[in-house]
């Protein structure tokens, strides 16, 4: 009887069981997003102590998507050769160097670099956490379970748009909140430390799913998934981009546009992850139950495209666009992760997600640069509110081109070749 044969024949985990490796996982994801968000925060606080531009503030986010357009292929090989448990904790590791290294000096090469090691090891965890999702979890319970991943993620977010008002006195030099992200970073090393326990005590004893090893992704699979997932790869990146470099410059905008203080900049900016914390399973469990989830991502893609000028046209209190750029940012992500699920082969998710990672991090890079350069270009500051305007006509467009790619996936997977993320609901699938 072979391995794969054996395996079938285990009982699957028990449901305490696979939620504690989601807690894990998403505990891992937890310090990673609070690291990565935790330059927002501090951005006034680089501009006048040490006199960085927004360039280099906008350097410092888009450096840390850079290096994954190559670090993800080689992701995708570490992943393969070494497996899911191993692979997470070992990102984890090099996330933890990453934050050691920026908080070590003032210089902005010194964190740039420790941004791109950083970067080196976040966004394959990212992808290893995302291919052990999909293999503990199937059926209705698949986007529900991304879905309170992201929740938990997210609350790394939440607690780094925070942390000017918990952890006041740190913010009075540029150091103090970054030894805050160090602390987070080992934290996350933990989650995926207990991750690896977890899943190697369930080797042998229950059944997960077979896709244990994964490929190695290269740019020439784009093409072979199909025209579906090609327009969920362009949708992501078009909606990452409108959201993620917004949040690198949204408190210091909030301040120089609105003038408000950096706490409340950092409590509006919260505003997006509280909703995305609390919709995001619901509309994970909401899918599953009803399919149209190319439909769902058109409605989220829409959603976002006043959200940015009625920042600056507007008098409407600031929470009401942040809160409906929060549903989109529920909505999406909950839907467009579990789709390439159903639309690619079990044994080649490592390949899709690893790819899709890849191009999303190349319009990250792209626009946390280009914003900043917009920004600089235009004098955008408290002296010149309205030089931020450019950039969020920028985020505005971005959101009508989410929007177009949605409906075109909708409209292939409403044809002949669809693959049924209109029509598959959670009581027609197997658990």
């Amino acid at each position: 009887m072979t391995e794969s044969a054996v395996a079938d024949t285990l009982p699957r985990p028990p449901a305490m069981f696979r939620w504690a490796v989601l807690f894990f996982v998403s505990l891992a994801m937890f310090g990673n997003y609070y690291v990565y968000d935790s330059i927002a925060p501090l951005a006034d606080v680089l501009k006048e102590t040490l006199g960085f531009t927004d360039i280099n503030i906008g350097t410092l986010n888009a450096i840390y998507s850079l290096p994954n357009v190559i670090m993800v292929l080689i992701g995708g090989i570490i992943i393969d050769r070494i497996g899911t448990r191993r692979s997470t904790t070992l990102f984890a590791v090099i996330c933890m160097l990453g934050a050691v290294v920026t908080a070590s000096s003032e210089s902005f090469y010194v964190m740039a670099a420790g941004r791109l090691i950083f970067g080196l090891g976040a966004e394959s965890l990212i992808v290893a956490v995302t291919v052990a999702l999909a293999r503990w979890f199937r059926g209705k319970e698949l986007s529900f379970a991304f879905g309170i991943n992201l929740t938990l993620a997210r609350a790394g977010s939440f607690a780094a748009d925070w942390s000017p008002t918990w952890f006041r006195g740190a913010y009075e030099n540029w150091r103090g909140p970054l030894l805050i992200a160090l602390v987070f970073a080992f934290v996350s090393l933990i989650g995926a430390a207990v991750y690896w326990i977890l899943e190697a005590r369930a080797v042998g004893r229950y059944q997960i799913s077979s896709a244990e090893k994964t490929e190695k992704p290269s740019l020439g699979e784009l093409f072979k998934f199909g025209k579906s997932y090609i327009y969920i790869v362009l949708l992501c990146v078009t909606f990452y981009s409108a959201v993620f470099p917004f949040r690198t410059f949204a408190i210091k905008f909030f301040q120089e546009y609105h003038g408000v203080t950096r706490e409340v900049g950092g409590q509006l900016n919260s505003i997006l992850i509280v909703a995305a914390m609390i919709c995001t399973p619901l509309f994970g469990l909401l899918v599953d139950y009803v399919g149209k989830r190319a439909l769902f991502m058109m409605y989220g893609s829409l959603l976002m495209v006043p959200v940015y000028l009625m920042m600056v046209y507007s008098s409407l209190p600031l929470w009401v666009p942040m809160a409906m750029l929060g549903i989109a940012f529920s909505l999406i992500p909950a839907v467009m992760w579990p789709s390439v699920a159903y639309i690619v082969d079990e044994k080649r998710l490592g390949t899709a997600y690893g790819l899709m990672t890849l191009i999303q991090n190349v319009g990250l890079a792209g626009f946390n640069w280009l914003i900043g350069v917009v920004n600089t270009q235009s004098d955008a500051s408290a002296a010149n509110p309205s030089g931020h305007i450019p950039g969020m006509w920028i985020f505005s467009i971005l959101g009508l081109l989410g929007f177009l790619f949605a409906w075109l996936l909708r409209r292939s997977e409403m044809g002949p070749d669809g693959h049924g993320l209109e029509t598959i609901t959670a009581a027609s699938s197997k658990d």
